[in-house]
């Protein structure tokens, strides 16, 4: 079952250092074309994975930040720690062979004493720190919650000749983005579940909706866009430019 809350403002939530953060940047981008993974492009001078972690390095509520990445790119983030002050305890996990595997290992790194795991796709550079705080407190209710927007064009469902099925009704239909905020101990159980029944999930809260746990949609920012290809890069930009 999904529930849908949206928010206008970001609203208290969360006690100090109470949330753990696993910022996913093992992906490599092959829709980008460049000769680097996509999320350590630079995006304005800084390294479109940076953003993300100065964000959630600024919250009161997050403890730690778990980066899952491939070795050679530790350095990005530890010379981006350094120089934001070290704020925040910076940890690290190796990427797995698809998605789920990375969250898995990511997840192993959070402090037990984590009450909310935030998982963030670190090439999303422009969350706003109010739309975190947000889904938090929706997590912290629910025990999932996710950020997303209404999709805005019509989707129509169509069969494997190309032949349209039906149109869905867009009026229920959200694209969700990240972070995807869970409670760890559930987020476990969950896994447990993947790996018993060999699921494979595209996102991290399918995991909590295949166990037929509550999921909140926090209403989220069209900003939080997903840099993937040559024209996201610009679109990125055209924001930063709007702040």
């Amino acid at each position: 079952m999904v529930s849908v809350k949206c928010s206008a403002e970001s609203v208290g939530g969360g006690a100090q250092n109470s949330v753990s953060v696993v910022l996913l940047a093992g992906g490599v981008g092959k829709r980008m074309g460049a000769p680097i993974p996509k999320q350590y492009l630079e995006l304005r001078g800084k390294p479109i994975a940076t953003y993300s972690l100065e964000t959630f390095s600024k919250m009161p509520c997050v403890g730690e930040v778990v980066v899952v990445c491939e070795d050679e790119w530790k350095s990005v983030f530890e010379e981006c720690h350094e120089r934001i002050g070290k704020v925040k305890p910076l940890k690290f996990a190796s990427p797995g062979a698809e998605r789920q595997d990375s969250v898995f290992n990511g997840l192993q790194e959070v402090s037990p004493s984590a009450d909310l795991v935030a998982i963030h796709d670190s090439a999303r550079p422009l969350v706003r720190e109010s739309d975190v705080m947000n889904c938090i407190v929706d997590a912290t209710e629910v025990g999932a919650a996710v950020l997303g927007v209404p999709v805005k064009p019509t989707i129509k469902e169509a069969d494997e000749h190309g032949m349209v099925v039906k149109t869905l009704k867009r009026s229920v239909l959200w694209e969700v983005q990240t972070p995807q905020v869970i409670r760890p101990a559930m987020l476990a159980q969950g896994f447990d579940l993947v790996k018993k029944e060999n699921l494979e999930v595209t996102d991290d809260v399918s995991i909590i909706e295949a166990m037929g746990n509550p999921v909140r949609i926090t209403k989220g920012c069209y900003t939080n866009i997903k840099v993937t290809t040559p024209e996201d890069m610009a679109v990125a930009e055209g924001f930063l430019d709007e702040q």
